[in-house]
């Protein structure tokens, strides 16, 4: 066992639910569109900083669920153009700041304009090392376990794998975002303490942090306090506290 597993200075994968635009804008008795648009303005912050945070490697960003669709038919109309002009705006910024765009999620729900741009930011950003930007849009972690069993059912039918093949690794082979690490720092906005079928799989092990501070308002000192929090706890992974105790000792 190492020791750095169990204690890291600091996240390498921060996974957010960007949480409270909504009520932001109805507590200054303002359009709760006013408050979307004011949670774009946080991104750029938050993106900002850990572009710049060597330790970061990912920034994982819930823009929008699968159960999002549930919202006013207009809420969800204003969303997806706000998605839509965005991405027309930032991607040429985030590709001259290094920084690599992914998305995660059901696209072919969206329209075919935002699926272009979503591929074309993927395509244009795929080569940069800065940071990988992670957005989960049209997302939900019953989905991906979803999806990656039945990607895995089709290999069995295929003669490609036994069903005595299949296990956690082979499993999370087929998950989004299989190929980076999993988060170590989850953080919520606005208040509520749940993670609401976001990354079930994946933050198995993460540390959480509910903050009551609405997205708009999260800034990078926000930011910074979670990660102190972060960096004052101990992970054990199943293991006890005098056993990672005495990995730290000389």
């Amino acid at each position: 066992m190492s020791a750095e597993r169990f204690h890291l200075a600091a996240p390498r994968h921060i996974a957010i639910i960007m949480d409270g635009n909504g009520r932001w804008a109805q507590q200054r008795f303002l359009p709760r569109a006013v408050g979307h648009h004011a949670g774009v303005k946080a991104v750029r912050d938050i993106v900002e900083y850990c572009a710049a945070e060597p330790t970061c490697d990912v920034l994982s960003l819930f823009a929008f669920s699968s159960e999002n669709w549930n919202r006013p038919k207009i809420e969800v109309s204003i969303l997806m153009r706000l998605f839509l002009t965005t991405l027309e705006s930032e991607i040429d910024k985030l590709h001259n700041n290094n920084i690599c765009l992914r998305f995660i999620g059901d696209r072919t729900a969206f329209d075919l304009a935002l699926q272009q741009k979503m591929t074309e930011g993927e395509q244009k950003t795929k080569n940069n090392t800065a940071l990988t930007l992670v957005i989960a849009a049209n997302y939900g972690g019953r989905w991906d376990m979803t999806q990656a069993c039945q990607h895995l059912a089709e290999r069995v039918e295929a003669g490609e794998l036994k069903s005595s093949d299949v296990n956690e690794a082979i499993l999370n082979q087929h998950l989004c975002l299989a190929d980076l690490p999993e988060p170590d720092l989850f953080i919520r906005t606005g208040g509520e303490q749940r993670v609401s079928n976001f990354m079930l799989w994946q933050l198995a092990y993460t540390e959480l942090y509910f903050t009551p501070i609405l997205w708009p308002d999260f800034n990078q000192s926000a930011l910074q306090e979670a990660i102190t929090s972060f960096k004052g706890r101990q992970r054990r992974f199943g293991h006890t506290g005098d056993q990672i105790a005495a990995l730290a000792t000389p």
